[in-house]
């Protein structure tokens, strides 16, 4: 299985609030330290990301933020006009076949026609060439929506085969398809946290994406991850301690606070083995950082264990 950082496209992918933009700029910023060209694309998103980089806001439009990292925050109706400028060349062309009024009907009929205005020029980006012949970007990254609305835009390449006529939407969606189950060019990296409820629901997506959609995984990081304090006889120890401290002792604050860690440490370990039994994929574990403002030196640390953690063994 390869990594992300040997990949031509990768998803990123996960409940929401788990830290998946976080994640998708420290790959970006990782994999542009490398020297590749990086192109990291928001799916219609509120703009965090360029404040944790430090950059100008991004907009619908390509634009370079970092040497060898570009970014664009993809909006629907934009990204459908760019995406079929791309592929028709022509703007005349353009003109005739998506502001056509029947044409336009069909595509706004459409299931899912948004998201692969979106997909679909992200994905033509992955196969894209410069002028000289060369890949335009050697890694095209895919913030994707939380996990309902992100299924949602990985499932709509199957959706336009199944409802296109043969035609010039029905091909892209087929390249896209190809693009997207092939695991020497694309992967999905699966982003969670230490925790049952978006552990249990990272189990569920990993086998919607393996079972349902056919992508290969690329791995597993686990965000936000608690430095271990407490081996299991300490942990005992301060429960037996806890139930026997009279309430009133000085001490009873410092035993209660923790305990409390050492409980959150024992379920994060469950959480943990879970996943390793249920995501069969290289696991990384990205530190939990008690920083009062998240910026561009703290994805560099991330990225920098995210490429520790995904090197070849």
């Amino acid at each position: 299985m390869k990594s992300p950082f040997d990949l031509k496209f990768v998803f990123v992918v996960g409940k929401g609030g788990v830290g998946k933009t976080a994640v998708s700029g420290a790959l970006a910023l990782a994999a542009a330290a490398q020297g590749k060209r990086v192109l990291l694309a928001m799916c219609n998103a509120k703009d965090r990301l360029s404040y944790m980089l430090e950059t100008g806001p991004i907009g619908p439009h390509i634009q370079t933020l970092l040497p060898r990292l570009e970014a664009v925050n993809m909006e629907p109706a934009a990204a459908l006009e760019e995406y079929g400028m791309l592929v028709l060349r022509v703007r005349a062309l353009y003109k005739v076949v998506f502001e056509n009024r029947f044409v336009s009907a069909f595509l706004h009929g459409t299931p899912g026609i948004d998201a692969w205005a979106m997909l679909g020029k992200a994905q033509y980006h992955a196969r894209e060439k410069d002028h000289e012949g060369r890949d335009r970007y050697d890694l095209v990254i895919v913030d994707a929506p939380a996990t309902g609305h992100g299924l949602d835009l990985l499932r709509v390449p199957r959706v336009i085969l199944d409802v296109a006529p043969p035609g010039l939407l029905r091909r892209e969606a087929e390249h896209a398809n190809e693009l997207f189950q092939d695991p020497e060019r694309t992967g999905v990296l699966l982003v969670t946290l230490p925790e049952e409820m978006p552990s249990t629901e990272t189990v569920e997506l990993h086998a919607a994406v393996r079972n349902e959609l056919n992508l290969p995984v690329c791995g597993l990081v686990v965000n936000q991850t608690l430095q271990t304090l407490f081996s299991g006889s300490e942990r005992e120890a301060l429960r037996d301690v806890r139930s026997r401290l009279p309430a009133e002792s000085p001490l009873a604050p410092l035993v209660a606070l923790s305990h409390a860690r050492a409980e959150r440490e024992q379920l994060q370990a469950d959480c943990i083995a879970r996943l390793a039994s249920h995501v069969p994929a290289r696991q990384v574990q990205l530190p939990l950082m008690l920083e009062g403002d998240f910026r561009r030196r703290q994805l560099e640390v991330l990225g920098e264990r995210l490429a520790e953690g995904f090197r070849p063994q």
